[in-house]
């Protein structure tokens, strides 16, 4: 597991092996969630990236007869 130090204006580093791996750029927007005790960072992608990456779901679930 990796460590980071909170600076005293409040900052972290995100070490570059997860920066890479995310493929988080400078100025890129992360959204920030508080679960339980813990802080969870989430990049912010563009809806054009969402694009087809659901594709090959299950779709095949019965529905609601007032959502038909």
């Amino acid at each position: 597991m990796t460590e980071v130090t909170v600076s005293p204006e409040f900052q972290v580093v995100i070490p570059e092996e997860i920066r890479e791996a995310l493929k988080i750029r400078p100025g890129e927007k992360l959204s920030i969630f508080k679960l339980g005790n813990r802080i969870e960072l989430v990049p912010v992608r563009p809806i054009e990236e969402m694009r087809g990456f659901l594709r090959g779901i299950d779709t095949t679930f019965e529905r609601d007869p007032d959502r038909l």
